[in-house]
């Protein structure tokens, strides 16, 4: 798997949530932004484990995937970063990120890897980027694809 296609393409699968009315869309990237225009998604740290099966069949990626919302109103911006992290909705990242594993029998990722999942939220809490403060959470994904490629 290619990493930076991998990170490219959870960001584009993100980028379907649909947030409620009166809240700028959500910004997307593959990658950790010098500046934040909230609310923002973005795919951080990575951790690679090769050789999963034998002949480099499989390897796993494990994205530390960040959200954050801005801070002009504490309470509007933690409910912006519950919709994102609900199971289900229109404003669930956790549905929108999914969805891109395709269909039964199909590549997840438009092709790139075999499966991905979105395993777990942690460190729902005040995050500080780039000199401002954002309340936000991170969100752990496991992609899982052919090593050889």
């Amino acid at each position: 798997m290619q990493i930076s296609a991998v990170r490219d393409a959870i960001a584009d699968a993100a980028r379907a949530v649909v947030l409620p009315a009166g809240v700028a869309k959500l910004t997307c990237t593959g990658y950790v932004p010098d500046a934040v225009t909230a609310p923002c998604f973005f795919v951080g740290e990575v951790e690679v484990n090769f050789d999963k099966a034998m002949g480099r069949r499989l390897d796993e990626l494990t994205f530390t995937c960040r959200v954050l919302a801005g801070r002009a109103d504490d309470r509007s911006s933690q409910r912006i970063i519950d919709a994102l992290l609900s199971g289900s909705g229109p404003a669930s990242l956790k549905a929108a990120i999914e969805a891109a594993r395709g269909a039964p029998g199909e590549m997840a990722l438009g092709g790139l890897a075999d499966d991905l999942h979105l395993q777990r939220v942690q460190g729902y809490r005040w995050f500080e980027h780039a000199g401002s403060t954002y309340v936000g959470a991170e969100l752990i994904l496991k992609v899982i694809g052919d090593g050889s490629t």
